[in-house]
């Protein structure tokens, strides 16, 4: 194993203090003195692992990319200098950049994997740009995003994907493709973006070198972890095509991790003072390979990545947190069908202040749709279809109360539509949320559409038997599919419809897209219903 490096202090982590980070990451100019030039000509393409933008507001969006000309160096630096490196952008009306509407530089730092994170602002509601990075003579391709509709104003619909668990080494990225290609607003991402694991490429037949090898614990192996992911062309299209709000699960930095503790083995980060720091080095990779804002910046091990971002009145999007501040999974975590303690009322997913933050969200929101964006199905999952309640204790089954005062708060506080999105299962499903699942007179109180993996858990099927015992098992559970894919998503003033697109094959690429179902869910009416 690695050995992990001391933690970074703040300032240490954002380079060169407080004015030169605003600089860094915002592009304000404070580093002209600072002598950070262009890479210098010659370097090879620094743009070899795409562009970005996110998490779009009606006044602009945060673009991204980062510096690699040989991405995959064993020491994580991307085959460049430890020197600052000066970057320029520019945001266009039009994608031949006849239209530039904005200019400015970054400074990409080694600090920060010379990565830059830009926040536009000044853009139009509501509108399409282009944008495209330069330095040392090299233009990178050309990104599309698009801004958010002012708070105030009333959409006529919304058009989003959501995707998640995308194993390198289980599969192609197929399905990325077939949504690049999509007319959508925006994508969200629901995590594990990529896996923590070692790397072959023997099974899809792309064999990588002997520095993926092995679990990944510090920073430059993160980092090499995100270039191998990031290369793939399918998903660099579907960065490039559209702003994506992203949010991490688990295996961002380790499989079922939770709050300060790492999952059960005989790792060295079974000490928490370790795993901090593995889950710091964890959470720079994943900011210095997203478009995040300067807000989710970590600070350490910490990172404040839920958050809210409105599409007018007609949705808000809330991204949860359900790692960072969650008790220790119950008994043991696996699967239980007699483990009182998920039942336990003072046990929680979100943590008291960010459940707050939820549920004062649903009290102020004026949205017509609210939307969650989950990492672990809230829905029961029985997987007896007999008398006992047999339930996983990662996700929400095994933090009951928790999950209970979500939907009732839901109910009680008059949110109009709540659903649901998730993912982490690498199925496809389509259920109802009960106030109480305990109760089978439960009301109906909101709608969950959880999403397949692009890659992860291989090829798939249509059906399996387990997914047969689950529809027995669960009535309020209306689809089930075990294929890859994503789904699309419609939202108008009336209804919301859902449409599970799936690929038959991930083993090799080049596999056709198809939706195998459809389910809607009618405005003041919780629950889904086949379209």
């Amino acid at each position: 194993m690695p050995s992990l490096p001391h933690p970074l202090s703040r300032r240490r982590f954002l380079g060169y203090g407080s004015a030169g980070a605003a600089a860094v990451l915002l592009g304000t100019g404070a580093w002209n003195a600072a002598g950070a030039m262009p890479l210098a000509r010659g370097a090879g393409d620094p743009f070899t692992l795409g562009v970005a933008s996110g998490d779009p507001l009606p006044g602009g969006v945060v673009l991204w990319t980062r510096l690699a000309p040989k991405p995959y160096e064993a020491d994580g630096f991307g085959g460049m200098p430890r020197t600052p490196v000066r970057v320029e952008y520019e945001v266009s009306l039009d994608e031949r950049f006849r239209a530039v509407v904005r200019r400015g530089s970054v400074v990409a730092t080694a600090e920060l994997g010379h990565s830059v994170h830009p926040e536009v602002h000044g853009l139009a509601p509501d509108h399409e740009y282009f944008y495209r990075f330069r330095t040392g003579g090299v233009i990178s391709p050309v990104g599309r995003t698009r801004t958010a509709p002012v708070a105030w104003s009333s959409p006529r619909e919304l058009n989003f994907a959501f995707a998640s668990c995308q194993n390198w080494e289980a599969g192609h990225f197929t399905a990325y493709d077939h949504m690049a290609a999509e007319d959508l607003d925006l994508v969200v991402h629901l995590g594990d973006y990529l896996y923590e694991s070692g790397v072959t490429g023997v099974g899809r037949g792309t064999p990588v070198g002997p520095q993926f090898k092995g679990e990944t614990f510090d920073l430059a192996r993160y980092r090499l972890q995100y270039a191998l992911y990031k290369s793939e062309a399918p998903l660099m299209a579907a960065h490039a095509a559209f702003p994506w709000i992203h949010v991490n699960d688990d295996h961002e930095v380790e499989n079922n991790w939770a709050g300060d503790i790492s999952q059960i083995d005989k790792e060295p980060d079974q000490d928490r003072a370790v795993f901090r720091q593995r889950r710091a080095e964890a959470f720079q990779a994943m900011y210095e390979h997203l478009p995040y804002r300067i807000a989710q910046l970590p600070k350490g091990p910490d990172a404040r990545l839920h958050r809210r971002l409105s599409y007018g009145t007609l949705a808000d999007f809330t991204m949860l947190d359900t790692r960072q501040y969650r008790d220790d999974q119950p008994c043991g975590d696996g699967q239980s069908a007699n483990c009182t303690e998920r039942f336990d009322e003072n046990r929680t997913l979100l943590g008291s202040e960010q459940r707050k933050w939820l549920l004062d969200g649903f009290s102020r929101s004026r949205a017509r749709w609210q939307i969650l964006g989950n990492q672990a199905p809230m829905g029961q999952t029985d997987t007896d279809a007999g008398e006992a309640t047999n339930v996983y204790l990662d996700p929400w089954d095994g933090y009951v109360a928790d999950r209970d005062r979500v939907l009732a708060a839901a109910q009680d506080r008059g949110v109009r539509n709540l659903v649901v999105i998730t993912g982490d299962r690498h199925q496809n499903y389509a259920w109802d949320l009960k106030r109480d699942f305990a109760d089978p007179g439960s009301p109906t109180v909101a709608s969950e559409f959880v999403g397949t993996s692009i890659t992860s858990g291989g090829n798939g099927a249509d059906m399996t038997p387990g997914g047969e015992n689950l529809l027995k098992a669960n009535p309020h559970m209306k689809f089930f599919n075990s294929q890859r894919g994503y789904v699309r998503v419609n939202v108008n003033r009336q209804r919301w419809r859902s449409d599970f697109r799936v690929v038959p094959y991930v083993n090799t690429p080049g596999a056709p897209i198809s939706t195998r179902a459809s389910y809607v869910v009618e405005d003041r009416r919780p629950g889904v219903q086949s379209a």
